[in-house]
């Protein structure tokens, strides 16, 4: 192949510009009508919810996962921990409440009842040694200070037999519904703390939650991450789109779910893909401070979906979509 140099000398100046003015033109009349950008997959990034150490990551970057399938590890020593703290303070509850429903032991009301015996059998005696003091008295045979010690012991066993007689109806009565219902509110609150424990450690085990390829993995094994901190980011494998965007004067002729024709460098076959969003804001504002001729050369930001033909195609590719003439 052979060129030809031309020198600058060799033309006067407008001639020159106006033969640049004509080629840049004719390079650019066949992408007048294009939105240019690229392909472009639905990334999912997934972060830690604790600032643990990374102790296991059992899946190369680049490999294609399932949902559900482990891809960091964080370590769950202290999480395990918490949870058997609850679990015991659980089962100490369910003791409580199981105590309550079920009352007093029979030995318990038995003990109560020869208490109340022993205190009749007291209040008995103490009466008889009452009635004969208070007869010796009337005849003048007995202190005045004997007759009130007799009277406050028979009062003394009076109050004991009373004791006795409330203990054992209490325990015959049951708990009350007061103190069973304050047991089963705690028991409710112990388990809903459990659950959310249990969750805390279900997260230290970051999982795919979509079908798709493991795209990167900031952080190695060993490394102690921060609560929030990046650690897997997933490209998922619904068909990519096309990220392009709209130049202003086509704007008002594109809304979301038109089909428009996708090309893919690299790719002979065009797509019919959907426009499934567009951004309401231009890429450069405020655009009401711009004049007629700057405006022309705002654009829009926009996704245009592929079918599922074009599933296997690589993000990054770039891509044009024909706009509405």
């Amino acid at each position: 192949m052979s060129f030809t140099v031309i020198s600058f000398s060799s033309f006067s100046r407008p001639i020159f510009w106006c033969l640049l003015v004509m080629t840049l033109a004719a390079c650019t009349e066949g992408e007048s009508n294009l939105a240019l950008g690229t392909l472009e997959r639905d990334r999912i990034t997934l972060s830690a919810t604790a600032a643990e150490i990374i102790i296991e990551q059992p899946v190369a970057e680049g490999s294609h996962v399932q949902t559900g399938d482990l891809l960091v590890q964080l370590d769950a020593t202290l999480q395990l921990a918490n949870i058997a703290k609850i679990q015991g303070d659980l089962a100490q509850l369910h003791a409580n409440l199981a105590k309550l429903n079920n009352g007093a032991r029979p030995e318990e009301i038995s003990a109560a009842t020869a208490r109340l015996e022993t205190a009749n059998a007291l209040l008995q005696e103490s009466e008889r040694d009452f009635q004969r003091i208070t007869g010796i008295a009337e005849r003048g045979l007995a202190a005045r200070a004997d007759l009130e010690t007799a009277e406050s012991l028979r009062d003394t066993n009076a109050a004991r037999v009373r004791e006795a007689e409330a203990q054992l109806q209490l325990l015959r009565a049951g708990s009350r519904i007061e103190d069973i219902n304050l047991a089963q509110a705690q028991i409710q609150s112990a388990e809903a703390l459990l659950q959310s424990e249990q969750q805390k450690l279900n997260n230290l085990s970051v999982v795919a939650t979509r079908a798709g390829t493991l795209d990167s993995l900031p952080w190695n094994t060993g490394e102690r991450v921060a609560t929030g901190a990046q650690l897997a980011v997933l490209l998922s494998d619904d068909p990519p789109y096309a990220r392009v965007y709209i130049p202003e004067q086509s704007r008002a002729a594109i809304n979301t779910g038109d089909n428009l024709v996708v090309h893919v460098d690299g790719v002979d076959t065009a797509f019919t893909g959907t426009v499934r969003w567009i951004a309401l804001e231009p890429a450069f504002t405020p655009y009401y401070t711009l004049t007629s001729s700057e405006r022309s050369r705002l654009v829009y930001l926009a996704e245009v979906a592929l079918p599922a033909e074009a599933s296997d195609l690589p993000a990054g590719l770039p891509a044009q979509v024909e706009l509405p003439q």
